[in-house]
């Protein structure tokens, strides 16, 4: 892909040029005098530094058209919606760290912002990298992603890879892009670890079959967060079919006190098990507080809850950190929309707790999982669920789930995903890495908290 090769630092320097050129007052006019009367020292440092920004541009843009980056040479930019004491956004840390390691890089070449909201502050987070040299960029929220959108679009000569979002195909550009990863793979697998779990609890009678009802504390009402539950429930139901989930909302990435408030309900509304898709240990911790058995994401909780945790759906996001580094090492395109998952090593769940869980458990799992990375299994398959009691097709060839669509074209897409007998979800030939998958299947309610 070809790109501009004028640095930012270029086209700033211009445009305060040109300003200069149209004001009139008597400080600018003393200071172009000052100016005029410095050392030709002066003038060769700053045309040396031009010199720099021009090579270092057109260096960039080599990355994208055959001649790479030089090792030494390259700079990482990482904007994080948390910090190392959000599961999230440790996750992604953990993958930079992995990155660094693998690839060979620096501390000093990884620049990397914390807690950086879903607004203005992020744009300005994305500035301030390029300004500090950055060939690459990341953000790992969903609510970065305008903005990240933004700043490529002013910054044509660094690339922008946004997490979770789906607006780089839409948008058409060379140095923006999307990535995320089959993390719907993992979520099934930690479904099936639960339902095992919830069939030693019928057969040690401390549940009833009447009783089967799952919590879920969903994050926000969007389809990455309806995919991962479906498909956690689809793993539960797969080994235990009389099992229902009752969503709740919290309308927020990451509330200690609201998750933990939220998975209360849940169990004071008859939940025997807990899961989440939402980030920080709250749940985790009413689990460990109420003896409610429970599945996290992100990072292990069993520290949080020893007694009461079984797994964690999770991700390991080196192998896209690596992947977007190393085509810029390479001068390769990267791609404008990725996903991966259990058989390329991104997708995973954490120890299993096996204290707490049935025997035959790990060889359960184990069975799962090589049948996901064989493509034997595949987590939206069809004629394993309803909707409304229809099949998937049919209630969507009926007009039935036009409601779950914000316009034509995400209905288009969800439609085009449905073939061979299962969702294509996150194949970045049908829709992109983020998820669509969109509707409320039977046996499951959802509501705000």
């Amino acid at each position: 892909m070809k790109k501009k090769v004028l640095s930012v630092t270029l086209v700033l320097a211009m445009a305060a040029t040109m300003l200069a050129g149209c004001r009139s007052t008597s400080s600018d006019t003393a200071s172009t005098a000052a100016q005029s009367a410095a050392p030709a020292e002066a003038g060769t440092e700053s045309a040396d530094a031009d010199a720099a920004d021009t090579a270092a541009a057109a260096q960039t843009a080599d990355a994208q058209t055959g001649a790479g980056i030089a090792k030494d040479d390259l700079k990482v930019g990482v904007i994080y919606v948390g910090d190392e004491n959000e599961g999230y956004t440790a996750a992604h840390m953990a993958g930079v760290d992995e990155m660094e390691k693998t690839l060979g890089l620096s501390d000093d070449q990884i620049i990397e912002k914390k807690n950086i909201a879903e607004d203005e502050s992020c744009l300005d987070a994305a500035n301030d990298l390029v300004d500090s040299g950055c060939q690459i960029i990341f953000a790992n929220s969903f609510g970065h992603g305008s903005y990240m959108l933004q700043a490529a679009q002013d910054n044509p000569d660094v690339q922008f890879c946004h997490a979770t979002g789906a607006d780089a195909k839409g948008a058409g550009l060379s140095n923006f892009h999307n990535f995320f990863t089959s993390v719907y793979e993992s979520r099934y697998v930690s479904g099936v670890v639960a339902g095992l779990k919830l069939n030693d609890m019928l057969d040690k009678g401390t549940v009833t079959k009447d009783k089967l009802k799952i919590g879920y504390v969903g994050a926000y009402p969007y389809a990455e967060v309806i995919s991962g539950f479906t498909s956690f429930f689809l793993g539960v139901r797969s080994v235990c079919p009389d099992a229902t989930m009752e969503v709740k909302y919290t309308n927020s990435w990451a509330d200690l006190d609201l998750e933990n408030q939220t998975a209360k309900q849940l169990i004071a509304d008859g939940c025997v098990l807990i899961s989440q898709h939402a980030d920080t240990t709250g749940a985790p911790s009413a689990c460990e507080e109420a003896g409610v058995p429970c599945v996290g994401y992100n990072i292990d909780m069993i520290p949080t809850a020893p007694d009461e945790a079984l797994t964690s759906a999770s991700i390991d996001w080196g192998p896209y950190y690596t992947y977007a580094v190393q085509c810029m090492l390479d001068g390769k395109s990267i791609d404008t929309d990725w996903c991966q998952g259990y058989a390329e090593g991104a997708d995973k769940i954490t120890a299993l707790n096996e204290k707490i869980l049935p025997d035959g458990t790990a060889d359960k799992v184990k069975e799962v999982e090589d049948k996901i990375k064989s493509g034997s299994l595949h987590v939206f398959d069809t004629s394993t669920f309803t909707v409304g009691g229809k099949s998937l097709e049919d209630a969507f060839n009926a007009g039935d789930l036009d409601s779950s669509f914000s316009d034509d074209t995400a209905k288009d897409t969800f439609g085009k995903s449905i073939a061979d007998g299962y969702y294509h979800e996150s194949d970045v030939t049908l829709n992109t890495s983020a998820p669509t998958f969109c509707v409320i299947i039977d046996g499951i309610t959802s509501e705000t908290n």
